[in-house]
């Protein structure tokens, strides 16, 4: 178990949290919840000891282990992977290299017999026979092939160095297990994976995410941020959502019902109180309306994007013919022989662990490379929006935002344009701020400012999600079911693939294509998985068919 109480965080004249009162016990997971600087990360770091209070202290049971999701992806760079993992119990680490130590020695003493026992015994206690092949299963888990296990941190990428960090945290049972965004590089199958462990994990979990689907599969409850408070609701996202809304409506209810109190006693105080036979009873109503207190109703810090993607002209039935498609980089065949007809009504979402593949995909069609073999062609009614994974380069100026988005618009009206940075919660000022200055967020919101301007019937996003918080993430999963035009896209926001697309393409690590009409979760389910995950072995890649 662990608590905070009377907790207070005070930066500069600012406070982040106050008097706040929260325990979170055994056998649960909570999800911590709240707009983009609510203050999620820093109440962890206060959790974990990483950063000093104001005021109030946190309390955990004496004895417990707790395990935080490391967020430096450089911190054990010299270290073997399987080392990085076991390191997540330190004790346990500590021993194992002591023993080692001893066991090299060449002149072996009685005491370092009897150090060696006293280890020994102790590493029996911590299971430490099983430390080996409990890392390499969680790290098999996440994706991470045991032909890795023994390489070096450095030589990973960054989101395998993520999922390493990931089972790291997740080792040796942790009694506590603080997590920050678990999910973020993480490919479906791996988030997949891990919401199974949670779910099955016994102790207490306290989880920020941005992904809803991933909240709502784990969540026993939802701690949320407002205001400097901590409000705590039992069940999962969608359930704090209705609740917190009911709630909203019921003192809404509340209020519009004293309000006609206040105007019905207030018009009969004004009538009678001149008059002497009705004065006792203006006197009463007086009192009655005095007792009367509206409850208040505070909006909430959440701002949400209006995301509204609308085509300038009407796309017709041929949208894309790719043939033969393609593409190998250092060496390796990423993508092979694409072949597909999309449709008018086709909404795409491209699946599989294979990121550098996806994104190659949607950088041919694109123009920005070509393939090694075959090609495509787009329909004559169509035109394209791309959002790229990296827009780095697109943010590479000293334009303004407002001066920035004009170059795209067909209209130069500068409140035309503004209307646009307006709906991605780019008010006043904000517009003539600068691109290099801006934050991950708010590019990926000046993106979408641009695709919705450009008035395109085709839309493809590569991970659109990332730096966006859950009301953006909600917003543009709104803003895409509606979108009446052609989407291909990947993401690996679950309800966002759930949602939005009918037509599910998975890129197989040896470049082929598996191309299905149906929803996500029917494809999960599908024969054509099966066989898939069947056949995918950590020994090899599948035989064509």
């Amino acid at each position: 178990m662990i608590s905070a109480n009377n907790v207070t965080l005070r930066i500069g004249k600012k406070a982040l949290f106050e008097d706040v009162n929260i325990k979170f016990t055994e056998g649960n997971c909570y999800g911590l919840i709240g707009a983009n600087g609510a203050g999620k990360s820093t109440f962890l770091k206060i959790l974990s000891g990483q950063l000093e209070t104001t005021k109030g202290d946190v309390f955990m049971t004496p004895g417990q282990r707790m395990s935080v999701l490391e967020q430096d992806h450089f911190k054990y760079d010299d270290y073997p992977v399987l080392d990085t993992v076991i390191m997540g119990n330190q004790r346990l680490y500590d021993i194992m290299k002591e023993k080692d130590a001893i066991y090299a020695k060449e002149d072996f003493s009685d005491e370092d017999g009897i150090r060696a026992s006293e280890l020994e015994a102790e590493f029996a206690e911590l299971n430490g026979w099983e430390a080996e092949s409990d890392a390499a299963m969680l790290l098999n888990g996440l994706g991470i092939d045991t032909a890795m296990h023994y390489s070096l941190m450095k030589e990973l990428d960054g989101s395998e160095k993520v999922k390493v960090l990931l089972a790291r945290a997740l080792f040796g049972n942790p009694d506590i297990l603080l997590l920050d965004e678990p999910t973020n590089h993480l490919d479906l199958d791996a988030i997949s994976w891990l919401e199974e462990f949670l779910i099955n994990f016994n102790n207490t979990v306290i989880v920020v995410s941005h992904d809803r689907y991933f909240l709502n599969k784990v969540c026993t409850h939802i701690a949320d941020i407002d205001y400097g408070k901590i409000q705590l609701y039992a069940g999962n996202y969608d359930f704090w959502y209705e609740s917190s809304q009911l709630l909203i409506r019921q003192m809404k209810e509340a209020n519009k019902k004293k309000e006609e109190k206040i105007k019905e006693l207030q018009e009969f105080i004004s009538r009678f109180s001149a008059n002497a036979s009705k004065s006792k009873q203006a006197t009463s109503r007086k009192r009655a309306l005095e007792k009367i207190q509206l409850d208040e109703i505070k909006p909430s810090s959440r701002k949400y994007p209006y995301i509204d993607f609308r085509p300038n002209r009407e796309i017709g039935n041929e949208v894309l013919m790719v043939e033969n498609l393609s593409k190998t980089i250092d060496g390796v065949k990423v993508l092979d022989d694409i072949t597909f007809t999309l449709g008018h009504n086709d909404k795409v979402a491209l699946v599989g662990g294979n990121e550098l593949a996806k994104t190659t995909f949607l950088q041919i069609l694109m123009g920005e490379i070509e393939p090694d073999e075959g090609h495509y062609k787009w329909g004559v009614t169509t035109s394209q929006a791309y959002f790229p994974k990296d827009s780095t380069q697109e943010f590479d100026s000293d334009l303004t935002i407002a001066d920035w988005l004009t170059q795209f618009s067909e209209i130069k009206d500068a409140t035309y344009v503004r209307g646009f940075l307006g709906r991605m919660l780019f008010a006043g000022e904000d517009g003539v701020k600068k691109l290099r200055v801006l934050s991950g967020g708010e590019r990926v919101r000046c993106m979408f400012s641009k695709m919705m301007i450009s008035g395109a019937n085709v839309l493809l996003f590569d991970e659109p999600t990332n730096h966006l918080d859950m009301e953006a993430i909600t917003a543009l999963n709104n803003g895409l079911i509606k979108f009446p035009g052609v989407l291909l896209f990947t993401s690996r926001d679950h309800q966002i693939v759930q949602t939005t697309a009918n037509r599910i393409m998975e890129i197989l690590p040896n470049g082929k294509l598996i191309d299905k009409i149906t929803t996500y979760d029917e494809y999960l389910e599908s024969d054509e998985m099966a066989r898939k995950r069947q056949v995918y072995t950590t020994e090899g890649m599948p035989e064509d068919d």
